[in-house]
């Protein structure tokens, strides 16, 4: 029949809604690369047909030919396609070892048919459905908790009014417990911490712990995000009730604009539910959050949810700026302290390095470090690093900073109604 109807099209060759059923009769008998022939042709003659498309990118698959089947799907809208067709998109995918991509789309097609289930991508992606979970904890303690860090306050450069305002919110009420409590004030709260990268909000979050004595879980967005609808709220409730009973206990949150997005710009439901989940956690709805202390850090507070920021929550905003002239002593000193060095004008190099973030004074070592090494191996001496070789590393390595007040600076003086970006008009010297 394959045949006859191969013959109708040599009389006939523009008739594409045949050369589509020869194609299908073919795929039905395993013949691919003669269906990719007729679709080829289809493609000719009906530019981006659909159908076409799915058909000529399925039989690539079977055909062992993944990348140009990615290829062809990718010249098509996902969420148009056919289940069919999308776990074909994914297999071919995971087949050409994208793993990341295939995930991120297997998620959408999970946002759309919950149900959908295939062994061979499941094999690869499934993390466990929350009917497969127990009840227990899936976090083992030693991964989450660094055990009451040593780090203290004494340890972080600089940083006088953010040490205050995390010790009155947080260390205080644990030292003072009967003085607070006649005030009505419990001990635990959340502070979220913003500014520009580099500039140690995660350390003096681990120094918060240090002070206190209190163990220290630090979360990332791929410890509570689960492909499975429902999984990233139960791990989201699994981290606190770690916390809960494990008091007192720091839990911090990095980079937390990415799961407390504002849900205004959130296009899928799912990440709006974990978000939900994640406020209720701060109010303790369910649980006492007495004694959990929960510190948060982004890059881009505009980002986060307004309701984030309601009493009882995040209720202290504070903005973390880049060392001052005394912190960056402080911080390159101690950078200095276990390297080869002549005598080094330490107080020069942080005079000229207004701006720098900590991250940045690194860098500036470590670009020092790297041109005396070279020479040390030139001359066979060791070489160690003097001003001059800092202050050319200045030259080479300008602050990262700048960039992120430049997107700081438009929106404290065009979305500051509240005035929550005073601090960084502040340090900006602007006056509004």
């Amino acid at each position: 029949m394959i045949q006859n109807l191969v013959d109708a099209l040599n009389l006939s060759p523009d008739n594409v809604p045949l050369r589509l059923q020869v194609a299908h009769l073919m795929m039905n008998e395993k013949m691919y690369a003669e269906a990719v022939e007729q679709l080829s042709e289809v493609l000719k003659r009906s530019y981006g047909h659909t159908t076409a498309q799915q058909q000529l990118a399925e039989c690539f698959y079977y055909l062992g030919k993944y990348s140009a089947a990615i290829i062809t799907y990718e010249q098509l809208e996902f969420e148009q396609l056919p289940v069919q067709s999308a776990a074909f998109f994914i297999r071919s995918l995971i087949k050409e070892h994208s793993i990341e991509q295939a995930m991120e789309l297997y998620r959408q097609l999970l946002v759309h048919h919950p149900q959908f289930a295939d062994e061979e991508i499941d094999k690869v992606l499934r993390l466990g459905t929350s009917t497969e979970m127990d009840d227990e904890f899936p976090f083992d303690d030693s991964d989450y908790f660094l055990e009451k860090p040593t780090t203290k306050f004494s340890d972080v450069g600089g940083m006088k009014n953010v040490k205050n305002e995390i010790s009155l919110k947080i260390i205080q009420p644990l030292k003072n417990p009967d003085l607070y409590k006649a005030f009505g004030k419990k001990a635990g709260g959340g502070i979220l911490l913003y500014g520009p990268p580099g500039c140690g909000k995660t350390f003096i979050a681990k120094a918060t712990a240090g002070e206190i004595d209190a163990k220290f879980i630090s979360i990332g967005l791929h410890d509570i995000l689960d492909m499975w609808i429902g999984n990233s709220e139960k791990n989201l409730h699994q981290v606190f009730e770690v916390a809960r009973a494990n008091k007192p206990c720091v839990l911090f949150f990095d980079e937390v604009d990415a799961l407390g997005s504002s849900r205004a710009d959130l296009k899928q439901s799912a990440m709006r539910h974990v978000i939900n989940q994640f406020l209720a956690e701060l109010d303790g709805v369910d649980a006492d959050n007495e004694g959990i202390l929960i510190l948060a850090a982004t890059n881009a507070p505009w980002s986060v949810d307004g309701a984030f920021r309601r009493p009882g929550r995040f209720d202290r905003i504070i903005f973390v700026a880049p060392p001052d002239e005394e912190a960056r002593v402080d911080i390159l000193q101690q950078l200095l302290k276990e390297k080869p060095v002549a005598e080094i004008d330490v107080k020069k190099i942080a005079a000229q390095s207004d701006g720098y973030s900590g991250a940045d004074l690194t860098a500036l070592i470590d670009i020092a470090v790297e041109d005396k090494l070279a020479h040390s191996i030139e001359t066979g001496e060791l070489q160690p690093i003097t001003t001059k070789d800092l202050l050319r590393a200045l030259k080479v390595h300008k602050p990262t900073t700048q960039e992120w007040f430049s997107s700081a600076r438009n929106y404290a003086l065009y979305a500051n109604e509240s005035g929550l970006y005073d601090e960084i008009l502040k340090y900006l010297k602007i006056k509004r």
